[in-house]
């Protein structure tokens, strides 16, 4: 049947919500797209003016189809080149979704993306709809063909999994700046002590290249070996050059709410690296370098003004 002018209105008031519910739950923005239009075509396909309560319809939809591209993409990640990471996405991005409260803002951070990949499919739906958009079980139940009971006991359980016990801090875009150039100093003097200090003694360090562009599967761990390989990392090098092709500009910047070192050549981003603060310390470096989940971002950093690099490789 086909949509009057109305039902795609409709559809479209809605995409932005949708893209953030897909975004959290599938770690992806590529994905989350892809999801959001393959709700918005069974929707083309509904008998629409039967639909009673249709924000309801499509996020039931859209979530049930989420469910099912999770639960393909665990036995993709087994074959996955290397650590696989979450999309980053850099401040400003509407795809990060509402970020009025706490729990909202948490529930997009990168730290707790990468905790999400701990729960099962369905865990992972309960936890985004109940913590980021504050569904209540009732409705969670529906979208999810279970019973309440049943909902408010997997969000228990799947808050035990996201939680790590660390208290991390609310950051905002002046204090992640500062944070970064603080790294980012400490980073390019030569020396591993300056790192080490603003280090948690359990530190890791990961990246995500996704076998297209270097980067080590394997997580550097504790303080001095992260703080070893950063040292190398941040210095400039003709094989780092010519791996991404041109001169890496480095910026501070913020991604999925948090500080966050964005490099750049020639206007691509070719890296972004989220850092996971507490208040112990610097507890996570994670670098996202695979080229396909960079290229939502390279849009956003193309939209923005940045002003001067901090550093070059």
């Amino acid at each position: 049947m086909a949509l009057t002018m109305s039902d795609v209105d409709r559809f479209e008031a809605a995409r932005p919500r949708l893209e953030a519910i897909a975004y959290r739950l599938l770690g992806s923005a590529s994905e989350a797209e892809d999801a959001v239009q393959e709700t918005f075509l069974r929707w083309q396909a509904a008998d629409v003016a039967r639909i009673e309560v249709p924000e309801a319809w499509l996020t039931k939809a859209l979530t049930n189809l989420c469910l099912t591209m999770l639960t393909s993409a665990r036995a993709r990640r087994e074959t996955y080149v290397g650590r696989w990471l979450p999309e980053p996405l850099l401040a400003g991005d509407p795809m990060l979704g509402p970020a009025d409260t706490a729990e909202q803002r948490d529930s997009v951070s990168y730290a707790v993306l990468v905790l999400l990949e701990r729960l099962s499919p369905g865990e992972r739906a309960v936890y985004v709809l109940r913590e980021a958009f504050g569904y209540p079980h009732r409705e969670i139940a529906e979208i999810l063909d279970i019973s309440q009971a049943a909902s408010q006991q997997i969000l228990h359980r799947a808050r035990k999994h996201v939680a790590d016990g660390r208290a991390r801090t609310e950051i905002d875009e002046a204090a992640a700046r500062r944070i970064v150039e603080e790294f980012l100093a400490a980073a390019v003097s030569g020396r591993t002590e300056p790192l080490v200090r603003l280090l948690t003694e359990d530190a890791v360090s990961v990246g995500d290249g996704g076998g297209k562009v270097p980067a080590r599967a394997k997580a550097f761990e504790g303080a001095r070996a992260v703080a070893t390989f950063l040292r190398g990392l941040f210095k400039p090098s003709p094989a780092k050059r010519a791996h991404v092709g041109g001169v890496p500009e480095i910026y501070a910047a913020t991604a999925n709410g948090g500080p966050a070192i964005v490099a750049v050549v020639d206007g691509r981003v070719v890296g972004i690296t989220c850092l996971d603060v507490t208040t112990e310390g610097i507890v996570a470096i994670r670098s996202q370098v695979n080229p396909d989940k960079l290229v939502r971002a390279t849009g956003r950093w193309a939209a923005e003004d940045h002003g001067d690099a901090l550093h070059t490789l």
